[in-house]
């Protein structure tokens, strides 16, 4: 028994591999893209750095030194911002808020856009058209209705009547965004659950939905954005001190002291505003790395 190897031909004599050239219009672009993404990068986050640090600094170091090291990392900050000022309170309500619409939103919102990119009934083009024209809507139109239908339901100045607005808000958005994710799965997937005896809901839930997590997760990430700094509706809907969100505590924060701020404070409390979008985007950052074909494969 005789084995045989294949080896590579050998190339011809006076042949030369060529690799691509390099054009200096090609060097020009390419310095003159990395120049903006680094003048981007800077813009974006040295202001972050510097809220950071003088989030640390206490209110006559600020004004002798705006941009010098605090001389003593003043930790207690965060802790007056977070008991004092009761932003660990309105932290504690956004989180409920956002984090509930969060979840009713991309569920509904994944179901509606599922059968909307892969189901053919009457009506169906009338209700995706109607979900586009959601995102056409001005929201500070919507406001003296969303605050009679909230009153009239007895959910005006409570948590849930904001998570039920916020859900109204985000899901015309998800809807279209997902709808085109759908579209584009292989109906082949669907049909041979079908033929293994998987339900509707077991195939949406088990098969294509975890085929359109890089999906899932974008219009996440974009969702809690839109949640986690919304303003407007809080300050129109809410009015319990109590049932206050992030946006609305710090605003009180800061006038509530008049000429006398404590910047200090004031800086954590951002800085514990804004550290949660920075922790949720890196953890969907992973999930973005995935593909459709990845899916299927697994």
């Amino acid at each position: 028994m005789t084995t045989r190897t294949h080896t590579a031909p050998a190339p011809a004599e006076g042949h030369v591999e060529r690799k691509p050239e390099t054009t200096r219009g090609d060097k020009a672009v390419g310095a003159l893209s990395h120049t903006m993404l680094i003048i981007w990068s800077l813009i974006v986050v040295l202001p972050l750095l510097w809220t950071l640090m003088t989030s640390f600094k206490t209110t006559s170091e600020i004004f002798a030194s705006p941009f010098a090291p605090p001389t003593t990392w003043n930790i207690g900050n965060y802790a007056t911002a977070w008991n004092t000022a009761g932003i660990g309170n309105y932290f504690l309500n956004t989180v409920l808020v956002v984090g509930s619409a969060l979840v009713i939103v991309m569920v509904l919102g994944a179901m509606c856009a599922y059968v909307l990119a892969r189901f053919q009934f009457r009506g169906s083009r009338a209700i995706y058209y109607l979900m586009l024209a959601g995102l056409t809507f001005p929201i500070f139109l919507a406001v003296v209705p969303l605050f009679f239908i909230l009153k009239n339901m007895g959910l005006l100045n409570t948590l849930p009547g904001l998570t039920i607005t916020y859900v109204a808000f985000a899901l015309p958005f998800t809807v279209f965004f997902l709808f085109s994710f759908f579209k584009t799965l292989p109906n082949e997937i669907a049909e041979a659950a079908s033929l293994d005896g998987a339900s509707e809901w077991r195939t949406f839930f088990q098969v294509m939905l975890p085929m359109a997590k890089p999906g899932m997760a974008s219009v996440a990430i974009f969702n809690f954005l839109g949640l986690w700094n919304q303003f407007l509706l809080p300050v129109a809907l809410n009015s319990n001190e109590k049932n206050y969100v992030l946006s609305q505590g710090l605003a009180r924060f800061a006038s509530q002291a008049g000429y006398n701020v404590d910047f200090g404070s004031l800086f954590a409390a951002v800085v514990i505003t804004v550290a949660p979008v920075l922790v949720v985007y890196i953890i969907f950052q992973r999930q973005l790395q995935g593909s459709v074909t990845q899916g299927t494969s697994k």
